[in-house]
Parts: structure tokens; C-alpha cells; sequence
């Protein structure tokens, strides 16, 4: 097993089990201590566990929410991927919703620079990323700027987006369940994520598989809500099946 391999393996037992011990997996994954105490070290700068004595925890249960620069150094092959896959849901012309994430953020890096669209953005960065595209008409969504994701939340963000009718909603999420549906740590976010599906005529979700075993505080959609999930194809065959017959186009890319 090589090293990634065995650290997305530790990631799904933590995740399944709530918690893991290192002597536990040194034993089942045929390894040493400190090779297991290295890896969970690269997942916890991952930020994706937390340690603790003896082992670690999903980062998950203790309601904690990674800053944006570190999410946006893992899965990086996957998100690219899905980034790619994501350019044949453009309009050929028209509006899109581009929503605060690291995989959203990769679609922005690989918009056609022949398409025009007005591409609507709570992300500061995003926004400076786009605006020097001559082709594009970029409308930024004001209010508050969380620190956490560098993401517009609260009123300010709302109103603009009460009155819009954009074509197609780019979506982001921290977790997504089949009984859950799609949830993020902060409720403020949640409230802007929501707006952002009801103000589009189609939804498409760019998530990477683990996002698929997480569960946050607050519901933003529901899968039915959602016209495509774009996702790697880590994403479990079965899972996909199931989350396809809750009304979503699977896309394992």
C-alpha cells in the first residue's frame, strides 16, 4: 500500500469510527508506529484530523472547520478533475453562480476565455481572479467576509442574491449525506448557500468523495435540489448509485 493509499485509509476508519489508535493501525496496516504517528501528522497539517494521545479524530466531530488555505492543499488531483468536468455545464452564454471553495476556485482557473458570461462570486479572491477577463462580467456579492473561507455571508450578500436569475449555481459544501443533504459548520454561510441554489435554474455540486462521509450543522439543499454532482471517482459505486436515485446526475470524474 502506498503512502497516500494508507493515509485515505486511516482518514475512512477515523471517519467510521469516530476516533484511531495508532498501535491499532500499526498492527492492521502492517506498518510501524511511526510510520502511522507520520501520517497522521500529514492529515492533521492536512487538516483533516486532529491528533490526540494515543491516535486522532476526525476533525469533523469536534465541530472544527479547516481555514481555506489549508483545505485548498488537499485532493488537489481530484479537484482539478472535477473542476474540468464541471466546464461542460456552462451555458454557452448567459449567468453563472460561482460559490467560495477550493474546487469552485478551480473552475475559475480553468474558465474558457472565449465564453461570455456574468459570473456572480462571494469571494474576494475569486473576484480578483475573474476580473481582469475581458470577456466576463463579474458582480461580487458584498457583506461580511468570514476569515475561515473568505466567503460574503449575512445581509448584504442576501439581498443581491433574493433578486437574481442565474443559469447555473456552481456549489461548494463541506458535507454531503444522503439523509442530511448537502451542510456546512456555519449557519451564516448555510443562509448565502441556500439563496444561491434558489436564485439558479440548475445546481451543480463540485465535491471531492470525502465530502460524501460528512455531516455539518446546518442543511443548505437538499440532493433533490441538486442537478449534478461532480465528483472523483474515489466516490464508492454504490454510493453513487444511491445518491443518483435521490435525484442528481453522478459525475465521477
Amino acid at each position: 500500500m502506498y503512502a497516500e493509499e494508507r493515509q485515505q485509509e486511516i482518514l475512512r476508519r477515523a471517519r467510521d469510527a469516530g476516533r484511531v489508535d495508532v498501535v491499532t493501525l500499526a498492527a492492521e496496516l502492517d506498518v510501524t508506529t511511526e510510520t502511522i504517528r507520520r501520517d497522521l501528522t500529514l492529515l492533521e497539517r492536512a487538516g483533516v484530523l486532529r491528533r490526540v494521545h494515543g491516535g486522532a479524530i476526525p476533525v469533523e466531530r469536534l465541530g472544527f472547520e479547516p481555514a481555506l488555505a489549508t483545505r485548498d492543499e488537499v485532493m488537489t488531483a481530484e479537484k482539478e478533475r472535477i473542476a474540468k468536468a464541471a466546464l461542460a455545464e456552462l451555458p454557452e452564454d448567459g449567468s453563472v453562480i460561482i460559490d467560495a471553495g477550493t474546487t469552485t476556485g478551480r473552475l475559475v482557473q480553468v474558465l474558457p476565455a472565449d465564453r461570455e458570461l456574468t459570473v456572480v462570486v462571494n469571494s474576494p479572491p475569486l473576484a480578483t481572479a475573474l476580473a481582469s477577463r475581458a470577456n466576463l462580467h463579474v458582480i461580487m456579492l458584498g457583506g461580511r467576509v468570514r476569515g475561515k473561507t473568505l466567503a460574503t455571508v449575512d445581509d448584504w450578500a442576501l439581498r443581491p442574491l433574493a433578486c437574481l436569475n442565474v443559469d447555473v449555481a456552481f456549489m461548494a459544501t463541506n458535507g454531503c449525506s444522503l439523509t442530511r443533504g448537502l451542510t456546512t459548520p456555519d449557519p451564516a454561510e448555510a443562509a448565502i448557500k441556500r439563496a444561491m441554489v434558489k436564485a439558479a435554474q440548475r445546481s451543480v455540486l463540485l465535491a471531492d468523495h470525502t465530502k460524501f462521509t460528512n455531516t455539518y450543522l446546518a442543511t443548505f439543499a437538499e440532493l433533490s435540489q441538486i442537478d449534478v454532482v461532480i465528483t472523483d471517482t474515489g466516490l464508492d459505486l454504490m454510493l453513487a448509485a444511491d445518491l443518483a436515485a435521490a435525484g442528481p446526475e453522478v459525475i465521477r470524474a
